[in-house]
């Protein structure tokens, strides 16, 4: 039987060509033909889902050129790491919304840097909403992919995550299963909590291709799991029942070796389906920087290596949705 096309969803919008997040970024996947887009979300200190990749902000906005929050720059540790920089639960969402954002990789993604300083963050509502009008203005269902950020640590600042998510999406009309919602997150406990709020969707939990989810750790400390054990079979059978489906660190597919060749695809896909659980896999990128060693060509980072070799075995293993950052190039891969 011919292999069933994956879900083509927009890694933070086209994040390849515009600064992640950004109204640009979704507006441009939305454009290009996606299947979903994934925005990530995090809070305020006034309560308000926010879409960024992280809670800290330096990086990805104008914040640290502004002179009036220089005094909230510190440094906080979370889930276990520390980090230096301003953080989103630092600031109102009026105040976020006076930012502007920039592009995370600028040395790599020279020409989405020529965008920075331009939009606002956006909030998950706005996203919403936007998809919402683009499934209609298209005449085709569009979905989301929505990724719960750091549950725990908001969780231990008082902030009810999982409440606040499932009345986000109550409210914008995205929880009774109208249009394709999918909620995933690396802690299981938030997709559960939202999932016992009655939110319709496909729920997807994340597995890195090395340590272990931190809602585990912070209940069981070095008894916790570790990601690559949850992705064995018996890890999965555990998950059968409680989530819909697993989304994989791609190299947990290609499966490199010592030398960075790939040996894939591994097994884990088809252990997945065995079990009912659906497989996506992140991220799918053509830039030398972010490919397995023997499909990059030439020595610079920010070239296009023999992307189509490595998405040909992350294909070929039989995945259900791929995370790209180049809307254009996934679609035409991954439904040619």
């Amino acid at each position: 039987m011919p292999r069933r096309r994956p879900l083509v969803i927009g890694h933070r919008g086209a994040p390849g060509y515009r600064p992640e997040h950004t109204r640009s970024s979704y507006d441009l996947a939305l454009a290009l033909g996606v299947d979903a887009v994934e925005p990530d979300v995090v809070f305020t200190a006034d309560g308000v889902l926010v879409v960024r990749h992280e809670n800290e902000i330096g990086t990805t906005t104008d914040v640290a050129d502004r002179p009036e929050f220089a005094g909230r720059r510190t440094t906080k540790t979370i889930d276990g790491t520390e980090h230096t920089g301003w953080f989103t639960e630092d600031f109102t969402w009026d105040e976020l919304a006076t930012l502007r954002c920039r592009e995370r990789l600028p040395q790599l993604r020279t020409s989405s840097a020529t965008f920075d300083g331009e939009q606002p963050p956006l909030r998950l509502r706005d996203v919403l909403d936007l998809v919402g009008q683009a499934s209609l203005d298209q005449g085709r269902e569009i979905g989301v992919v929505l990724e719960i950020k750091h549950a725990t640590y908001f969780s231990g600042l008082g902030y009810d995550v999982a409440g606040a998510i499932a009345a986000e999406l109550r409210d914008a009309g995205w929880a009774t299963g109208r249009l394709p919602l999918y909620v995933e997150s690396f802690e299981q406990s938030v997709l559960e909590a939202v999932r016992a709020e009655g939110v319709r969707g496909t729920y997807i939990y994340l597995l890195e291709a090395a340590g272990s989810p931190y809602d585990l750790v912070a209940t069981q400390g070095r008894a916790a799991p570790t990601y690559r054990e949850q992705a064995r079979p018996a890890g999965l059978d555990r998950l059968v029942g409680r989530v819909d489906g697993i989304s994989v660190d791609k190299k947990m597919i290609l499966a490199p070796d010592k030398l960075g060749r790939a040996t894939g695809p591994a097994s884990v896909v088809a252990d997945a389906h065995a079990r009912g659980l659906r497989v996506f896999t992140w991220t799918c990128r053509p830039e030398n920087a972010f490919l397995v060693g023997q499909f990059r060509r030439g020595r610079a980072k920010a070239e296009f290596g023999d992307y189509a070799a490595e998405w040909r075995m992350i294909a070929d293993a039989g995945v259900d949705g791929v995370f790209v950052d180049h809307p254009d190039l996934g679609v035409a891969f991954f439904r040619g």
